[in-house]
């Protein structure tokens, strides 16, 4: 077996080999375009930026120090009205957890009719999903705006807004949970002569259980972050309390409520994975 050595490669020997393996010589065509793409990305992120305004930053050191300053020195403590500012917290839980019980609720009805496993009639099937398509396409904050103007100012616009937001998304996950099922235990339950009730039941229901847990309470700590934010535009809650005493300049009570407000959502999130870890065996986080 003879070496090919460097000196003995000629011209027509690399043309040979570039046409035999021509990945391995790479694509001029590919690489101009790869080129091309970045370059279209670096130009194009830099001529973003000048959206921002980012010299703001500079000239805005010395407010944001001052305004963080007077979030992390609190006064006049006992003047604080700490009645109305648990009272918001439990209605924001509420409103996360009343919510997310009706969008869970409704999003495992509406799943078995957008699954195709479950529901043959294609057209009632792919209206179903442009609905959910809809409910999750349209922001939270959207919903929120849009109950307010409904019902008015106060925690139904947020329970409202969450409801129709999460089912729209839990719909879609349950959906796709119940695609993906074990079909052989459905057909063992079918098999039985039982009818449509028992076999979602003992069929479906067992075996989308864990997903169906995890996401639904998964869903009510977003939620719970969810209702915070949906507070600030009208919507009920501790949110309605950050943005009074925000336009007020109380930047300090603003920092004690929204401490509150991330002790509650880490409390939420333990007993979240106590609850996954006693049902579905996954540790807690």
């Amino acid at each position: 077996m003879s070496t090919l050595t460097f000196h003995a490669v000629s011209d027509a020997d690399i043309a040979a080999a570039r046409k035999r393996h021509p990945k391995a010589f790479g694509d001029p065509l590919v690489t101009t375009l790869k080129a091309a793409s970045w370059a279209f990305i670096t130009i194009y992120l830099i001529w973003s930026l000048g959206f921002f305004e980012i010299g703001k930053l500079l000239n805005a050191s010395d407010r944001a120090w001052a305004l963080m300053t007077r979030m992390v020195v609190w006064q006049d403590m006992a003047t604080w009205q700490y009645a109305n500012i648990y009272k918001g917290i439990a209605q924001t839980i509420a409103m996360a957890f009343v919510g997310t019980l009706l969008g869970t609720i409704f999003a495992l009805g509406l799943a078995f009719l957008a699954a195709r496993n479950t529901m043959p009639v294609g057209v009632f099937r792919h209206a179903v999903r442009r609905l959910l398509d809809v409910f999750r396409g349209i922001d939270q904050i959207v919903w929120g705006l849009v109950f307010v103007r409904a019902v008015g100012l106060g925690p139904l616009a947020g329970v409202l807004a969450i409801w129709v937001s999460d089912m729209g998304n839990l719909a879609k996950l349950y959906s796709e949970a119940i695609e993906n099922i074990d079909r052989k235990q459905v057909e063992g339950v079918r098999a039985t002569g039982a009818d449509t009730g028992r076999i979602i039941r003992y069929g479906y229901l067992p075996q989308i259980l864990p997903v169906f847990i995890s996401l639904s309470l998964y869903s009510f700590e977003s939620s719970t972050r969810s209702a915070t934010i949906l507070g600030l535009v009208g919507a009920g809650g501790i949110g309605m309390i950050i943005i009074e005493r925000f336009r007020a300049g109380l930047f300090d009570q603003v920092a004690f409520v929204v401490l509150n407000v991330l002790v509650v959502i880490a409390i939420i999130d333990w007993g979240s994975g106590l609850i996954r870890k006693r049902f579905i065996g996954e540790r807690g986080h």
